[in-house]
């Protein structure tokens, strides 16, 4: 069973920041999961909302900043600011972490296949998640164009409306990332396996949910806390 901190563990550090990357890595977690959009130059960046307000002392769109000028941002009072992909990757290969990159918007993905094909990181440790299937779709494309190992995909999914099986064989994923409620009746898991998916569950914040979860039979937990539980299901 693989623990992944959502955002770095967002509910005990500041998220989606260096020092949340690695306190992860000091709570045990296996990866960590970190939320991509694109700067003003295209950088990709890891934040989680299209604009900086609610977790900087900055406001208005990601994309209307330099790269610079969201690391001089505070990140959640922090004294940290926005960190690039690459150095969270970089902190990540420092501290034996793989990586989730969840990119948050289409525009981001060829980008963030370079910042991955650069890294020290080996590309095997990352995987590419996404929403939106048309990024997922634009990772492979980028990742077939250029040299190095293919980049595993997720397709990240919020509802039983739809199939998340269905969508992540078209957009030839390695795994599906379904809301953990959506995992725990029907035969979600079952399909994701037979269709030959790794299932990770998001996002958990309790220890009893957890082992509900991971008797549904999932390959891995993301979540926002790192409580001591979950050690028995690793």
């Amino acid at each position: 069973m693989q623990l992944v901190a959502h955002r770095g563990f967002a509910r005990e550090a500041p998220e989606n920041t260096l020092g949340a990357v690695a306190s992860a890595a000091d709570a045990g977690a296996n990866a960590v999961e970190v939320d991509v959009r694109a700067a003003e130059d295209g950088t990709p960046v890891v934040v989680h909302d299209a604009t900086v307000d609610r977790v900087t002392d900055g406001s208005g769109p990601v994309s209307e900043y330099s790269p610079g000028a969201l690391a001089a941002m505070d990140v959640l009072d922090s004294g940290e600011g926005v960190p690039t992909l690459d150095a969270v990757l970089e902190c990540a290969s420092d501290r034996g972490l793989a990586v989730n990159v969840d990119v948050k918007e289409p525009g981001v993905a060829a980008a963030t296949v370079d910042a991955v094909r650069d890294a020290t990181l080996p590309t095997a440790a990352v995987w590419v998640s996404s929403f939106h299937a048309d990024a997922l779709q634009r990772v492979a494309a980028a990742s077939e164009a250029t040299d190095g190992p293919e980049i595993d995909t997720a397709y990240l999914s919020w509802t039983r409306r739809e199939d998340p099986v269905a969508v992540a064989r078209d957009c030839g994923c390695s795994a599906v990332h379904p809301q953990y409620r959506t995992t725990i009746a029907g035969d979600l898991v079952e399909r994701a396996h037979d269709a030959g998916l790794d299932v990770f569950a998001w996002t958990l914040d309790s220890p009893w949910v957890a082992r509900v979860v991971a008797n549904a039979g999932v390959d891995g937990l993301i979540a926002d806390v790192a409580l001591d539980e979950y050690a028995g299901l690793r």
